[in-house]
């Protein structure tokens, strides 16, 4: 069911189809090269990777309120990866957590929106993100906030596989079990390349799902590009009061729906040119025209 501008509570378990979660997910991707087009520079690659879970979460699975990013019983997320802050500002405008208008100006002076989100100017991010690895533990801290105030709502951080690099990262896993946070769901966007290539080149972080296990965590390893396999694997997470946090390692392509950026760690930062803008712009709205996406 499409999302419209009529709509104002979104709660847990929406009924998006799979063609509109789809599209949704080529619409970040086809913002974000307008985006970044403003700006001169941005990570493509890494944003694409994540479409498919950035629309999963704001169109079928977080309970939230439409045009009320502060509404206290909304489910929080954290952008761990938030160099890809990019892909997520046109879904917060689109739900009506500050004006359209604002992405025009995307990275210019003055603007609330930067490459990095930042909580005390952007609304509806619910932690800012500069030098990644931190916002895991902050994860933990508002799960507990939660468990202490009998809040219902949960807490969704989401990771990049390089950010696993981040020793704070594996203290926050073990505090999180250690403390029984079962309302706390981390993604883990298993891309497998970042800015200095490929991950296990860098350091070794697999198994990524037996290592958490070990911490405590339940597990589930995904196509994260899959939005049917996300949808499942939101929808089968344990009840809220739960003991256990939970992982899932979605498994994705770096660049994935423009087809000369995937899996080519080139394009982790950069900025297109005009005959390769064109050929992108014109492979995503090739799909996106057999799909309306609601506005």
């Amino acid at each position: 069911m499409p999302i419209s501008d009529d709509d104002l509570s979104l709660p847990r378990g929406r009924c998006a189809g799979a063609a509109e979660l789809s599209a949704r997910a080529d619409w970040i991707r086809r913002r974000t090269i307008d985006l970044i087009e403003i700006a001169g520079t941005g990570h493509y690659a890494s944003t694409f990777s994540c479409a498919e879970i950035l629309a999963v979460l704001y169109y079928d699975t977080l309970r939230l309120r439409r045009g009320e990013p502060n509404w206290p019983d909304r489910d929080r997320f954290l952008l761990g990866k938030g160099h890809v802050a990019v892909g997520l500002y046109p879904c917060l405008a689109d739900l009506g957590f500050f004006p359209e208008e604002w992405l025009a100006d995307y990275t210019r002076l003055g603007s609330p929106l930067g490459d990095h989100p930042d909580m005390t100017k952007v609304p509806g991010v619910d932690f800012s993100s500069g030098s990644i690895g931190h916002n895991l533990s902050v994860g933990v801290g508002m799960a507990l906030s939660a468990r202490l105030r009998k809040q219902d709502f949960r807490t969704f951080v989401l990771l990049g596989d390089g950010e696993l690099h981040e020793g704070q990262v594996w203290e926050a896993a073990m505090s999180a079990a250690h403390f029984k946070t079962g309302n706390l769901v981390a993604v883990v966007d298993a891309n497998g390349i970042s800015l200095d290539g490929p991950i296990e080149t860098v350091m070794s972080v697999e198994p990524i799902a037996p290592r958490w296990q070990a911490f405590g965590w339940s597990t589930v390893e995904i196509d994260g590009n899959d939005v049917g396999a996300l949808r499942q694997a939101f929808a089968d997470l344990p009840p809220i009061d739960s003991d256990v946090p939970t992982l899932i390692v979605a498994r994705t392509v770096k660049g994935k729906g423009v087809s000369f950026m995937e899996a080519d760690a080139g394009w982790h930062l950069g900025y297109l040119s005009e005959q390769d803008r064109a050929r992108a712009i014109a492979e995503l709205d090739a799909r996106l025209s057999a799909v309306e996406v609601a506005r």
